[in-house]
């Protein structure tokens, strides 16, 4: 009985096969359409996303940091200096000296905040639609939080080092991501629908499939006349048409 099933299993997953290579080109074209599908989207459909992106630098004195102590320190207030630049008071003021028409929160949301390992340098980016403004935010908004954490923690304001610039190429959408994906996605829909037609299909088409699932062996078999009958009328066809010439 082992025998019989893994034999069973392994026809099905072969007939299986057979079934998509024959729908390989149907497969594929329907992956190129939801690809193509995805390019156009990405270009027409889904709104454009730019980044700025600015940098300042950690620092607990006036003087150069020389000992681990003092880079520690720096390195834990960076936690800090990230919740603050976020802050209530340091987005409204961000939105009221651009004249922004959103809320803060909508604010917080498009910024983005890097620390990167063993450094005492935080990096600031924010995403907007316009690439011009979002240099504008990301310039008010380290300006605006160097003051304010100097101001409120009472200490010197993290210096900027680098300014945000204008962003030439957009971060989001991706043109060839989104196509990869539509590509992928008309393959896998495509081949799982094909699948599941295979799988579902239990129509007899074969003397193969008689005794596949009935379990009875073919005694007989009738020959199909379709091909005799046609080609017979055919010929007398022919031979009217030849008749009606000789006549004339």
């Amino acid at each position: 009985m082992e025998n019989t099933k893994n034999d069973v299993i392994e026809i099905d997953l072969w007939d299986l096969f057979l079934a998509l290579k024959e729908k390989f080109l149907v497969i594929l074209a329907a992956g190129l359409l939801t690809g193509c599908f995805g390019c156009v989207f990405t270009a027409f459909a889904m709104p454009s996303v730019y980044t700025s992106a600015s940098s300042i630098l950690v620092i607990t004195k006036e003087t150069t940091l020389a000992s681990l102590a003092d880079l520690q320190m720096g390195s834990q207030l960076t936690n800090d200096y990230e919740v603050m630049i976020t802050s209530r008071p340091v987005l409204e003021a961000v939105i009221e000296n651009l004249g922004l028409d959103m809320e803060y929160k909508d604010l917080r949301e498009d910024i983005e905040i890097n620390n990167p390992p063993d450094t005492r340098i935080l990096e600031i980016s924010v995403e907007s639609p316009s690439p011009e403004l979002s240099r504008s935010i990301v310039n008010e908004l380290t300006r605006i939080a160097s003051s304010f954490i100097g101001d409120k923690m009472e200490v010197v304001p993290p210096k900027v080092i680098e300014e945000g610039e204008l962003p030439i190429e957009r971060t989001s959408p991706v043109m060839w991501k989104n196509a990869l994906l539509g590509l992928f996605t008309g393959i896998l829909l495509s081949a799982g629908t094909v699948s599941v037609m295979t799988v579902m299909d239990d129509t007899i088409k074969t003397e193969d499939d008689i005794e596949k699932y009935l379990g009875v062996p073919t005694l007989a078999a009738v020959p199909d006349r379709k091909d005799y009958i046609n080609e017979k009328g055919k010929r007398e066809r022919q031979k009217i048409r030849r008749e009606r010439i000789g006549k004339k």
